[in-house]
């Protein structure tokens, strides 16, 4: 069997233990102690099934798998592997909160989650996914202080990912606003890179509970420039091929100011230039907006970025972010703490696994 597979087996067992498709009285102890029997089973499905759906549709699990390698590879063995849900869930309740915002209709080749239970109950399944990792440390067997200190960055990251998301939205509902090359790249680690980074310092911290903060840091750096690097080639296949699930130019319908478009309209030379280009890049988001994808104004946009070699550009970034990261997951140690040798071979090939 594949090392990665054992792995991810692995994974989907303790996903499926905290989030089973039919919660049944033993589950409800642990995640509402006190309520034992006053709840139905139907009831406690309403609650789960709409998580456990878009959970049960796949998902490639690297950044639980980033996590349990990197905690592995620092001698820690699988003691990481009960927090997997920390990363798992949120990562998928931020799913299906980005698609009622973003009003997406399809996610894993499937309706999206508020299309198929109603928005009401996609709004609450998604945030119980949030919270429900907290089950997951209590139960873990593990000191109270370094539960605590998990707890600790589980509210910071969860803080930082909805400040990521809240920039996005507000550049993408206000045509006028034009955030910085900087700003973006901060918005795109705290929305994207946010719960890459997360993972790595749950690794890091699973491992050496008593080490200082900077293996985490040094770690948490390389999974942020992995997450944004990905984030930025989806949003050039969203310009170019499409994405599994999406259509060609979607980010065009939501108006998103991605690193194409941003770069477009940074490097217009002179005021006049600029002017036009802002004046392009409205008038097609807001054709787009009330059209869709088939509006001409779509592809006009995307020739545009296409012809001075922004979408390129933004290409080359992206894979430069992920060749950052490799060189750091491939190093024989981290701020003094040798790595293992099978952890590196695993970590370096994980981001040829996710590509």
């Amino acid at each position: 069997m594949d090392d990665y597979t054992r792995r991810i087996e692995k994974i989907e067992a303790e996903l499926g233990r905290w989030l089973p498709e039919h919660p049944d009285a033993a589950w409800a102890a642990q995640v509402f102690p006190g309520l034992e029997g006053r709840v139905s089973p139907e009831l406690l499905e309403s609650l789960t099934q709409s998580g456990w759906d878009l959970l049960n549709r796949g998902g490639k699990r690297w950044r639980p798998l980033l996590m349990t390698l990197i905690c592995e590879a620092l001698g820690g063995g699988d003691t990481a592997l009960p927090l997997t849900p920390l990363v798992e869930f949120c990562h998928n309740a931020s799913l299906i909160h980005d698609d009622i915002e973003d009003n997406s209709d399809e996610r894993r080749g499937r309706p999206a989650v508020h299309l198929l239970y109603g928005m009401d109950t996609a709004i609450n399944g998604g945030a119980f996914l949030y919270f429900l990792p907290l089950a997951c440390i209590d139960a873990w067997a593990a000191p109270l202080e370094q539960k605590e200190h998990i707890r600790s960055v589980w509210g910071e990251y969860m803080r930082r990912l909805h400040l990521g998301q809240a920039m996005d939205i507000h550049w993408h509902r206000d045509f006028s606003s034009l955030p910085g090359i900087e700003e973006y790249y901060t918005m795109c680690g705290l929305k994207t890179g946010c719960l890459a980074r997360f993972a790595a310092a749950l690794g890091a911290a699973v491992a050496l509970p008593d080490a200082p903060y900077q293996p985490a840091e040094i770690l948490g750096d390389a999974a942020e420039k992995l997450g944004v690097g990905f984030q930025i080639l989806d949003d050039v296949k969203n310009l170019t091929t499409g994405l599994p699930g999406k259509k060609r130019g979607d980010d065009v319908v939501e108006g998103k100011k991605s690193l194409p478009v941003l770069l477009y309209l940074h490097r217009r030379s002179g005021e006049a230039s600029r002017s036009e280009a802002g004046t392009l890049v409205s008038r097609c988001f807001a054709a787009a907006r009330i059209g869709g994808t088939g509006v001409p104004e779509v592809e006009e946009l995307i020739g545009a970025l296409e012809a001075v070699g922004v979408v390129e550009e933004a290409r080359q970034k992206g894979l430069a972010l992920i060749r950052e990261a490799a060189e750091v997951f491939a190093a024989p140690s981290i701020a003094g703490f040798p790595l293992r040798e099978e952890g590196r071979r695993l970590l370096a090939g994980l981001i040829g696994l996710i590509s």
